[in-house]
């Protein structure tokens, strides 16, 4: 009688999930519109500059730019998700780069039957373009991708004219809080940070090329920087630049011993959008003062 009973139980379970995602369909067909969970903050930001924000139903923690993303629900940072909380918002699909994890929580959401979609990540202005254009073609906003592609032009190219009145080339650090393993890492000379500090006029002196590496005396005191840089995440559990300068081997440098260490906001830094030319502008500003 047992068996029978959850046997039952199963089979009623499995018809309303059934019902669920075609009513979800229904919907999505019905409106034009679907129900999407972001887990990369490249592409949340994109979504709500082509005017499809009204869209997104979750985000993950990184995805902060614009106001409105940090209202909606935080399904989990994107190398931490939560499998329950994206369920539970009944998305008709999850949007991400690849750069997601864990692999179970992914398996989870595969084995439930969510949709997902992969978007490449984009590391160059070119590659950028064309992901503001993929995008576009999901919400047909072709029109709308098209001017921010224009204005991404021209405010690179007015940062490029105004860079040229600096005469020097400061040494900067960037240094970011790895919420996965709780700790602090400065960023490499590769990627789109130490591009974004090029194009303002600057330099990235940090010795590793990819990715990050954990702060220590040794690495941070070597590159002796004269400006620091620190994520808004990072900076905030800290407070201000005079306990950011007792981190390791930080109270050592010109940066730390001139308080010349400064938040700046991830979404602004560590990734490229349409803002990407405005954001070199503040960069240029912030390291030249």
């Amino acid at each position: 009688m047992k068996i029978s009973r959850l046997l039952l139980l199963i089979t009623i379970l499995t018809a309303g999930g059934w019902a669920c995602t075609s009513n979800q369909k229904d919907q999505t067909q019905a409106t034009g519109k679907q129900r999407i969970v972001c887990v990369a903050k490249q592409l949340t930001e994109m979504i709500y500059a082509l005017g499809a924000g009204d869209q997104l139903v979750g985000v993950d923690l990184s995805s902060t730019y614009p106001a409105a993303a940090q209202k909606l629900t935080k399904v989990g940072y994107h190398r931490l998700l939560n499998a329950e909380g994206i369920i539970a918002l009944k998305p008709t699909v999850v949007y991400h780069d690849g750069n997601v994890a864990p692999e179970a929580v992914m398996l989870q959401l595969e084995k439930v039957g969510v949709p997902m979609k992969v978007f490449p990540d984009a590391h160059t202005i070119a590659e950028a373009k064309t992901l503001m254009d993929t995008l576009a073609a999901q919400f047909g906003a072709q029109k709308q991708a098209d001017s921010l592609k224009t204005k991404l032009d021209a405010d690179l190219a007015k940062a490029a004219q105004d860079v040229k009145q600096y005469k020097t080339t400061p040494k900067v650090a960037i240094i970011h809080f790895g919420r996965v393993i709780n700790n602090y890492l400065v960023i490499g000379k590769a990627g789109t940070a130490s591009y974004m500090l090029d194009l303002a006029g600057g330099k990235n002196v940090m010795d590793t090329l990819k990715g990050m590496k954990p702060l220590s005396p040794e690495i941070i005191s070597k590159a002796q920087p004269d400006i620091i840089l620190v994520t808004d995440f990072g900076y905030d559990r800290m407070g201000n630049a005079d306990k950011l300068a007792t981190l390791p081997g930080i109270a050592l440098t010109p940066a730390g011993k001139n308080k010349r260490i400064y938040r700046i906001e991830e979404h602004d830094l560590i990734y490229l959008g349409p803002r990407t030319g405005e954001n070199v502008q503040m960069l240029m500003k912030l390291i030249h003062q």
